[in-house]
Formats: C-alpha cells, structure tokens, sequence
C-alpha cells in the first residue's frame, strides 16, 4: 500500500484521477443504498434550475435529475468492466496462441483478426444488438467485446513474437517444458503490464459504446443509463434548440467526460505500478536526483566528488 500511495501522490494529476474514479465506484456501490427508489415525478417542477433541494435541477418530468446520475453509474459501470475483461481476455487468448503456436495458427488467426477489423466497430455493434437482442448486461458486455479485441489481440502477437526470441524462453524451451508452462510461466508475466493498461484504457471504449447504443435506441430502456438520459433529453425534451432542458443534457455529458478523466489520469499511475522496470527507472532517477541534491556543495555549483584548492 505505501508503493502504491507514493506512485499515486508523485503527481497531483494521479491523485485527481484516484478520486474521480471512486466517486463513480463509490456511486455505483452505494447508489441504491443512498437512492433505494426511483426519482418520483413531478408535474409542477419541470425543469427547475439546480438549488439546494435540486442539486442538478430537474427534468422533462419534474424528477431530480442527480439521483438518475447516481444511479445510472451502477449499470455503466458494471458494463464497462465486463465488456473490458472480456475483451482483455480474448484479445490476449488469440494474441499468445497466434505468437507462439506456430505459423499454421498464427496464419489463420490473423486472417480472421484482420476481418473483425476491418469492419466499423460500431456498424458491427448495431448488427449484433439488432440480431441478438439485449437480454441481459452480460450480453451487451459480451458484443461489445466482440467487436473491440482485434486490436489488442494483434499487440500482443507482436509482443509474442519479441519475447519468445529471448533466451529464457529459449532455456524453458531447451530444457524440455510444455508449450503452455512456457507461455503462461515465461512469456504472460512479460506481457502483464501491457494487459493491466489496456484493460484500464478498455474501460473508455467500452463507457462509450454502452451510452451510444443507449443514446441510439437499440437497446431496450429497461433501467437508469446515462445513454437514455441523452436520448431523452435530446428527443423528448428538445435539448436541442431549447435552453430549457440544458442540464438535464449536461448532466450525464459531464458524468461520462469525468469518469473517462479519472480512468485516464489512473492509467499512468497504474502503468508504473504494474511495470517493475518503469518504476525502479523513475524510482532510481527520484533517488539519483535527491542524492545529488544532498551532495551538492553547500558553495556553489561545484562539481560532485570535486575538492576545494
């Protein structure tokens, strides 16, 4: 815990990131617990500006819109981190089988990565929810995970590709061990700081592919997302052309730009903590820069190691 605190509070940036990211966890943990119903509507308090009882003010229907936010981030969120473990997952699977399985494999493997992308993410996404259907989170995980892992999975083939060349795989490999001992003892802990960033970096792409199928309309309005909010706001309450209904469109806009904020200004942090080699670096030169600080001759810039005539 004291390697991780130091590695966040090294920057102040890291720490605005750690912050955004657990309010949004804290909001999608406690959420029910703070607003265990539903917003109630309100015919007499349409759009009413924010103040104290209406901290965001309200919507189209007189109902606060900050407890919709709150509660929206539940279903965000779970989303997202399914869609970017799954993702992580498969794109990792097909990277290390097409890096190290030999040429027949490597061949195939990414002659079907190239087709998934080359097709439109989103077009693709569109397709399989229509065809589909979205009967559950797990399955909208699931596509958008589908359509998003060609990318990582040809990364780390690449990477595959480099390890494998080094000589411990090359003893691992002398020394008679299995295919997969070599793959998941010698080449997957190399690649494990890779896998940690994208996974984090994951999440992004996977907030926003939920909201826009939400935005859209394809998936079924079934719960609080920020992806209806912006439906509704923009359809039924005219956002558009009305200042009227400005917050209720703001609102999940600044909800889903602060929570892309945070798990970007975490990635840093989280990259020097999972890669030993960038952070004994940083760490050494920190070190090597206090050391030469505490050495300096208290005269002037005189050289270290240097004596006086």
């Amino acid at each position: 815990m004291t390697t991780v605190w130091r590695i966040f509070t090294k920057r102040k940036m890291r720490l605005v990131g750690l912050f955004l990211l657990l309010m949004f966890t804290g909001m999608a943990l406690f959420g029910p617990l703070i607003y265990p119903q539903a917003p109630a509507v309100h015919p007499n308090e349409l759009y009413l500006p924010p103040s104290w009882n209406h901290l965001l003010g309200t919507d189209y229907a007189g109902r606060n819109i900050l407890p919709q936010i709150v509660l929206g981030a539940r279903n965000v969120l779970y989303v997202a981190v399914m869609a970017a473990v799954f993702t992580v997952v498969l794109g990792t699977l097909v990277g290390l089988a097409a890096g190290y399985l030999g040429p027949v494999v490597d061949a195939v493997l990414m002659r079907i990565t190239d087709m998934f992308l080359t097709i439109p993410s989103i077009a693709l996404i569109l397709i399989l929810a229509v065809t589909i259907g979205m009967s559950n989170y797990f399955v909208m995980a699931g596509i958008l995970s589908f359509a998003s892992w060609g990318g990582m999975a040809r990364a780390i083939r690449s990477m595959v590709l480099s390890v494998r060349e080094r000589s411990f795989v090359e003893v691992s490999q002398g020394l008679g061990m299995s295919r997969w001992y070599v793959i998941v003892k010698e080449i997957l802990p190399n690649l494990l700081p890779y896998i940690v960033v994208h996974l984090m970096l994951a999440l992004t792409g996977a907030v926003y592919g939920e909201v826009g199928l939400f935005f859209l309309g394809v998936v079924p309005f079934k719960a609080d997302n920020w992806g209806v909010m912006l439906n509704f706001a923009t359809g039924g309450s005219g956002a558009m052309y009305s200042t009227q209904s400005l917050m209720f469109l703001a609102s999940p806009i600044l909800a889903i730009v602060l929570l892309q904020t945070g798990i970007v200004l975490c990635t840093d942090a989280v990259n020097e903590l999972v890669d030993p080699r960038l952070r004994n670096s940083l760490g050494g030169a920190n070190s090597h820069g206090r050391t030469s600080r505490r050495r300096q001759s208290p005269l002037g810039s005189v050289p270290v190691g240097s004596r006086n005539p």
